[in-house]
């Protein structure tokens, strides 16, 4: 699922080099967490969310097929 999301989000920004991806084990959950440039952040967001919560939903579909359960969360590293 890790690459998955390092695919399609190094597809919508201009800078795919400083796209990261983390996995973090809790409680039944798997949550992955983005990390980019801030001028990328916009771009993975889209207008209200839609690009985001469309990526979310993907990979809710493609864990809940592998019987596990997983989140998505972009962190914004403040410099």
């Amino acid at each position: 699922m890790q690459e998955f999301v390092e695919y399609v989000v190094k597809g919508l920004v201009d800078q795919p080099d400083a796209v990261t991806v983390t996995e973090v084990e809790g409680e039944g959950t798997t949550v992955y967490e983005l990390r980019m440039d801030s001028e990328d952040v916009a771009k993975v967001i889209g207008r209200r969310g839609v690009t985001i919560n469309a990526i979310r939903s993907l990979l809710q579909a493609g864990a809940a097929k592998k019987g596990m359960r997983c989140g998505l969360e972009i962190i914004e590293d403040e410099d």
